[in-house]
């Protein structure tokens, strides 16, 4: 038998191997231990193209096993020196929330890595949640990842479209062709929701951006008793028979020992844990220990609570000797004007608040005294980003114990109606958010709030970084102007690894942020920074940051107006900012330097062309109801049969804005029965056709009426196992 070209011997030194992994570029990134050939022997890749190409067998192989050798391709690993790295980012909590950066709500965890490493003090995002969260796991800006806006209101625009694209391989996927092992708990906000089937794609779920293991909700926010769970693509529904369950320690419990086998498994090969938890976004809903820690604690007001805090950040160095406090805006009450009701209805408010921020933290500790209990402290990359944008307006003036409200247009939920749910405040019978006064006073001593991303009450956020052995000023102060878009160069630059120009056979764009690595030594405490240049825009609130100056517009009214009237984006006023004498945007130099306002508002306008910005959009909400694609785009029938749980918003029948009909063929039991057949929503807000007890026929209930949401806790649900339901459009 003749073999031909199949019988061969092949030896492979160091540089052979490397010319194979790296596509024909130079050798020298390559480093390989072991003898090739031999099942431990490893090699690092150039990086350049991912995944690295397979060399090819370099044993011998004979006609019989008799003169034939074995050739096992390298393990692919990690540059030498490469940390573990566990980044670590907590939602809707600006500036002004936590203790390490002068908030009145202590952060234990927070202050360790702290004072073990960094405090970045001009550290921003991008003012919402997954635009910030698209930027932070791509190195490149929101609206080159086709995040201009968060998932549920995209339009097809390539800067709004919620799709990342494979041209935007995230630090997931790069890490994971580099030898790391990778995983994601808590928050998914970047899968566009149109895709949240079991039916995919999954190419923009975790486990399609490089991340071997994910854990947690899809969404911008879940209940924290009975989360919309998942597992990697499945939907699990793990709360069910735990008294007392809630995700935030859940979450802890799942990387704890996640991390625990890893170590067990690989003890010598570096890991990514991508940390997200749902804490503070609302529902506000921690365990009631913690709530009970606060009672008290806020009666002094939001006004009272503001000038604390931002005598905290003078004392801590948070803030410059020079940083003026904003003034509270005429738009919103003062505490004093209000009466005894609202003022105990509020504070309670802010107790339930600060428990789930608090406890957020508290599980944080836990995850990061995992690493130290493995022995790995010294060898992990911490970063913790304090909030994906500023705390939250989005419960309205007066606060809500349910956001589903809000979310429907209702803004004025009475006082004593609120009064009823004081108790049970953050329990699952409630599904709370806190007046927007507090989140103003929380994102001190900047202007504005989340989804405002002209002023730095919506983008500034706190940022602390350790890693032993590489700062060598421990308790340091950065006040250098960086963005969430810096993290990916940060990370891969202290892991040794390159940036991919090719990934899957895809041209991949420029990562946009720059690395951060030059802060950590003492002697560039005070270095300029190396980020010149930085544009913002949401909803049509625009900023542009230039070598300490900042031109931005000026809001035509607070984000808790909901859709109420706006001029056109081309007729906002712009407002101008000296940042290296005036950190919290207090004195607007427009009037009297002209010049520079245009000069500003001309590089707005290419930086925009640029990165996708335009079309301009200040829609906000009502882009809710734009049509979208998914595997229903187009139906009008629809038709199910046994039981369903968990369809997905985006693939059942929409029925907002339109007539519609149900169907429902159901088999009654002898003797009458009563169950529910269809219903879309969870248990603050639903639809439902249910049969009544022993009765035949149909019945459509309105649980309440005025608050009808597609759910995110389970979706639509078809029951009874030999029924059939249709639904025409």
């Amino acid at each position: 038998m003749n073999f031909g070209v199949g019988i061969r011997k092949v030896a492979l030194g160091t540089l052979a191997i490397a010319s194979f992994f790296a596509g024909g570029s130079a050798a020298s990134a390559q480093v390989v231990t072991g003898e090739l050939g031999s099942p431990s022997a490893t090699t690092t890749v150039n990086g350049k193209q991912l995944p690295a190409s397979p060399p090819p067998f370099g044993g011998v192989i004979k006609e019989t096993l008799d003169g034939s050798k074995t050739w096992w391709p390298p393990r692919i690993v990690p540059p030498k020196g490469a940390p573990n790295i566990l980044l670590i980012m907590t939602d809707d909590q600006g500036y002004g929330v936590p203790g390490t950066f002068g908030g009145v709500i202590p952060t234990p965890a927070l202050d360790r890595i702290a004072k073990a490493g960094l405090r970045y003090i001009e550290f921003n995002s991008t003012a919402l949640c997954s635009p910030t969260r698209a930027a932070l796991i791509t190195g490149r800006n929101h609206h080159s990842t086709g995040f201009g806006v968060i998932t549920e209101l995209s339009t097809g625009f390539p800067g709004y479209n919620s799709i990342i694209g494979p041209e935007n391989a995230t630090i997931g996927r790069i890490l994971k062709d580099n030898g790391y092992a990778t995983s994601w708990f808590g928050k998914n906000h970047n899968t566009p929701d149109f895709q949240y089937s079991v039916a995919g794609p999954f190419d923009q779920w975790p486990s399609g951006m490089g991340f071997d293991y994910f854990y947690g909700f899809m969404g911008g926010e879940t209940d924290q008793w009975t989360p919309y769970l998942f597992e990697n693509n499945r939907q699990v529904f793990l709360w069910i028979g735990k008294p007392g369950y809630n995700l935030i320690t859940d979450m802890a419990d799942k990387a704890i020992d996640y991390m625990k086998g890893l170590k067990a498994a690989a003890p010598d090969s570096p890991w990514f844990v991508y940390y997200v938890p749902g804490g503070s976004h609302s529902p506000h809903q921690p365990k009631q220990e913690w709530i009970d820690k606060f009672h008290g604690k806020f009666d002094m007001g939001w006004n009272a609570m503001r000038d604390q805090i931002f005598a905290n950040q003078k004392r801590l160095g948070v803030v410059p000797a020079n940083a003026k406090l904003t003034p509270w805006p005429d738009s919103l009450p003062t505490w004093d004007s209000l009466s005894p009701e609202q003022k105990k209805l509020f504070a309670r408010q802010a107790e339930v608040y600060a428990g789930y921020t608090a406890y957020t933290d508290n599980e944080i500790g836990r995850v990061i005294q995992q690493v130290e209990d493995m022995g790995e402290l010294d060898n992990t990359l911490i970063i913790y980003i304090d909030g994906d944008n500023g705390t939250s307006p989005e419960g309205t003036l007066s606060g809500t114990p349910n956001q589903w409200t809000a979310y429907n247009g209702i803004l004025d939920f009475p006082i004593a109606d609120q009064m009823k749910f004081y108790d049970a405040w953050g329990s699952a019978a409630t599904y709370p958010h806190m007046a927007v006064a507090w989140s103003w006073a929380f994102d001190t001593p900047f202007k504005y709030t989340k989804q405002i991303a002209s002023h730095f009450g919506g983008t500034r956020q706190g940022l602390a970084i350790s890693w032993p052995g590489h700062i060598d000023d421990p308790g340091g102060v950065r006040p250098q102007f960086h963005h969430i878009i810096d993290i990916v160069p940060t990370i891969l630059e202290a892991a040794g690894i390159q940036a991919p120009e090719y990934v899957d056979g895809i041209k991949q764009k420029p990562i946009e942020g720059v690395s951060m690595l030059y802060t950590f030594k003492k002697a560039n405490a005070n270095a300029p920074t190396t980020h010149h240049t930085q544009y913002f825009e949401m909803v049509s609130n625009r900023g542009i940051f230039q070598d300490g100056w900042f031109a931005n517009t000026t809001p035509p009214h607070g984000p808790w107006i909901l859709n109420a009237p706006l001029p056109s984006p081309t007729d906002y006023k712009w407002e101008l900012y000296n940042l290296n004498e005036d950190y919290s945007q207090y004195n607007d130099l427009a009037a009297k330097m002209p010049d520079k306002l245009k000069e500003m508002q001309k590089l707005f306008d290419h930086e925009a062309a640029k990165y996708n910005v335009l079309p301009l959009d200040n829609r906000s909400f009502a882009r809710a109801i734009e049509p979208r694609p998914s595997s229903t785009a187009g139906r009008t029938v629809f038709t199910y049969t046994g039981v369903n749980p968990g369809i997905a918003t985006a693939n059942a029948p929409s029925i907002l804005g339109k007539s519609y009909t149900i169907t429902a063929e159901v088999e009654v039991p002898q003797g009458g029965g009563k169950g529910m057949i269809a219903t879309v929503g969870g248990a603050l807000g639903r639809m439902g056709i249910v049969h009544p007890q022993r009765q035949a026929g149909i019945q459509l209930q309105h649980a309440h009426p005025r608050s009808i949401p597609m759910g995110r806790q389970g979706g639509a649900h078809s029951r009874q196992a030999h029924d059939h339901l249709r639904l025409h459009l």
